[in-house]
């Protein structure tokens, strides 16, 4: 029998799981699909607070990402304790939800080697992903911007670093 390496499973966090994360997942699907990986990377988005659970992503979001060619399917939910065994990395779209993801982290009792700031991984090492909720329609295409380069980024990590060391197993 032929052994099939796991997927490689990414969580994208905000706070709501409506604008920032919800885009970044989309962008991230895109984006694997275009490079031909979709059988290899998965990824899935969530907040950390209980907000919106349920709800679509902001229309502000729906109607940025539709502008830039991207389509979003998804309803927000929480995170919760199956995400640090689901997932291989998790990244947290700011500092208040990385801390918030640590705090869920101690409060549980759970230890996860990967969760990180997603600009962690691109030029602008420890900056944010700024939240456009209470922002116009500018702040939307600035954190579309945004965020398709850090997934890029993270993308490329992906490809250099991860996704070569399951091809040589």
């Amino acid at each position: 029998m032929i052994h099939q390496p796991k997927n490689m499973r990414v969580l994208f966090v905000c706070l709501g799981n409506i604008c920032r994360s919800p885009l970044a997942e989309a962008l991230f699907q895109k984006k694997i699909m275009d490079a031909g990986l979709s059988d290899k990377v998965k990824c899935d988005s969530c907040g950390v607070s209980d907000y919106h659970i349920g709800e679509l992503p902001d229309d502000r979001t729906l109607a940025n990402a539709k502008m830039n060619g991207v389509e979003i399917k998804h309803r927000a939910r929480q995170l919760n304790k199956r995400d640090f065994k689901s997932f291989d990395y998790i990244l947290a779209m700011d500092k208040s939800n990385l801390s918030e993801i640590n705090k869920f982290m101690q409060m549980h009792h759970i230890a996860h080697d990967n969760v990180h700031l997603l600009r962690s991984f691109d030029q602008t090492e420890g900056q944010e992903v700024p939240d456009p909720y209470y922002g116009g329609d500018e702040g939307f295409q600035k954190v579309f911007d945004i965020l398709s380069d850090a997934v890029d980024s993270f993308l490329v990590f992906l490809k250099e670093e991860k996704l070569a060391e399951a091809d040589a197993r």
